[in-house]
């Protein structure tokens, strides 16, 4: 079935690169089909005989490719009575889960309308533009899809890292009699050299210090106390000889 609203060009280019990050973001878990502008490539079967061609259509990763989920992207100016009550109604009324996209100004205004039509939405996510990078805010998760995410098996812990191979021993070139020389033995990693011991400093040598002086005047007196004595030994050795 095709758009109810035309938007203008600027909203969407936003629609269109929001369909796409989700593909990146939903493709982790499901295969993802888009369905962005006027293109119409992965149909859903309704009750009426015309089919639906929501934003994005998640199927199961299975060989039967079971529907999974429907998504749809709404801009601030499809946000109204009409399209929610022609195309959230219906996608609401699959067996599949629907997931609703809305800018973060319209998030009122879409809880409104899905309280006044009854809309069963499994995932109401709100999207804004920061820069150049679409940030996604969850801002409520029906009960269904709260048991549906606990029943979801936990991602298996990565494997640690294999330990690194011992180097096999290279075999020798055959000697020129033929037999095969025995291989090398694997190079052994260099042993780590012990630490030079820093020598102690040597003891400082203590100096004399330098005779005062006030002590040179008590040596002089010694040796004038001792110079009569030696000349009267001299003088009565003089004698004795006479």
């Amino acid at each position: 079935m095709s758009p109810i609203l035309v938007r203008p060009v600027r909203e969407q280019l936003e629609h269109d690169r929001v369909i796409r990050l989700l593909q990146a973001k939903y493709k982790r878990k499901f295969e993802v089909a888009i369905n962005p502008g006027n293109e119409q490539t992965m149909p859903v079967a309704g009750n009426g005989a015309a089919p639906w061609f929501p934003d994005l259509v998640l199927q199961s990763q299975e060989k039967a490719r079971r529907l999974v989920g429907t998504v749809e992207v709404e801009t601030t100016e499809s946000v109204n009575h009409l399209e929610a009550m022609s195309q959230w109604v219906t996608f609401s009324k699959f067996k599949a889960a629907f997931h609703l996209y809305v800018p973060t100004g319209c998030i009122d205004n879409a809880r409104r309308l899905v309280t006044e039509l009854n809309v069963n939405v499994a995932e109401l996510w709100a999207y804004q533009t920061v820069g150049e990078q679409i940030r996604f805010t969850l801002v409520q998760r029906s009960a269904a899809a709260e048991r549906a995410r606990a029943a979801e098996p936990a991602e298996k812990p990565r494997p640690p890292a294999a330990a690194p191979k011992p180097v096999a021993a290279v075999a020798r070139p055959s000697s020129r009699n033929g037999s095969a020389a025995a291989p090398r033995p694997a190079a052994r990693p260099a042993a780590a050299r012990p630490a030079r011991r820093v020598a102690a400093p040597a003891p400082a040598v203590r100096r004399k210090a330098p005779a005062t002086k006030a002590a040179k005047p008590a040596a002089r007196r010694t040796a004038a106390a001792k110079a009569p004595a030696r000349k009267a030994t001299t003088a009565s050795r003089s004698q004795k000889r006479r």
